[in-house]
């Protein structure tokens, strides 16, 4: 079962004119107040963060890619949609028998290669599910991007880990402890060169793309609609 995002994720009616932001650069929306993201035609847009963080609720709840769902699913706005539990769910059938740490790296070699395949060949924008703990997977789907003649976007969801850890317990998926603490470490190096642990870091922004949104749960909860331009 998907969780919800927060405990209110639907939210309030508006009185003033929704709020729509063409992310560009390093934007940080936590705490803040906005009611749509907007991104060009043919965007690659992931969504990352530690498992729990919440990354299949927003593909859910955006692009209605349940995740009962076995390959990409295509919206009726032609967003294309990679979750990784598709491709568990897809690869269940052959190897849910065994214990899932043997055949998780299956799992993510599959869901690589269709985010491949998909920036070559897809039409209209490309939704994705990626942690974006590993530097090389971010250089990985940003050279596609670029070789697919992309724009690479993405949204951090940035949580803390007990809450990741309870997304986890509620979707029936926890990842072990060491691993879990690993991504952990790994994010928090990412946000702290990205300035959102305080001080600007001396180091290198790790992200090669055109715009970095970092979301905290109550800001994604309160965004209604992600659009894209028309092709």
């Amino acid at each position: 079962m998907t969780p919800p995002l927060d405990s209110a994720a639907t939210p309030p009616p508006r009185s003033a004119p929704p709020r729509i932001i063409a992310p560009h650069a390093l934007v940080d929306l936590r705490a803040g107040d906005v009611d749509q993201l907007h991104y060009p035609a043919t965007s690659v847009l992931v969504f990352a963060g530690v498992p729990g963080a919440g990354k299949s609720t927003a593909l859910h709840r955006f692009f209605a890619a349940g995740p009962d769902a076995e390959e990409p699913v295509r919206t009726a706005s032609g967003a294309l949609v990679l979750d990784s539990n598709h491709t568990r769910n897809r690869l269940r059938h052959r190897l849910g028998l065994l214990p899932y740490p043997l055949w998780r790296p299956l799992v993510h070699l599959a869901h690589y290669r269709a985010i491949r395949d998909a920036l070559r060949t897809a039409d209209g924008p490309v939704a994705i599910h990626d942690c974006a703990t590993f530097a090389w997977s971010r250089r990985m789907i940003a050279r596609w991007a670029e070789a697919g003649r992309r724009e690479l976007h993405m949204v951090l969801i940035d949580v803390p880990p007990t809450q990741a850890r309870h997304g986890q317990v509620t979707r029936g998926r926890r990842v072990n402890s060491v691993a879990f603490s690993a991504h952990c470490r790994r994010w928090e190096r990412m946000m702290q060169s990205l300035g959102a642990r305080g001080p600007l870091s001396t180091d290198p922004a790790p992200l090669d793309s055109a715009s970095v949104v970092i979301v905290d749960r109550p800001t994604l909860s309160a965004v209604t609609r992600i659009t894209f331009d028309a092709a």
